[in-house]
């Protein structure tokens, strides 16, 4: 939040690289985070046979980030 408030109306964004899954999502979108970079929560429980939990788990956590922000 800290930095949020240091950049202000500026047109920066501000990444979260690293520990985003669906719980975390939320924490970090509400204290100011807009980019979201999350690996290993992704491809849980798919693989190359079968990507589609990627796109679930993608979702899942978008849904999660989304909840805590008012809409625009």
């Amino acid at each position: 939040r800290r930095l949020r408030e240091m950049i202000g109306d500026r047109p920066v964004h501000i990444e979260i690289d690293g520990g985003v899954t669906t719980e975390t999502a939320p924490l970090v979108a509400k204290a100011g985070a807009d980019v979201l970079v999350a690996g290993s929560a992704v491809f849980k429980g798919g693989s190359v046979r079968d990507p589609a939990p990627y796109g679930a788990n993608i979702r899942a956590i978008r849904e999660a980030a989304a909840s805590v922000l008012a809409p625009a």
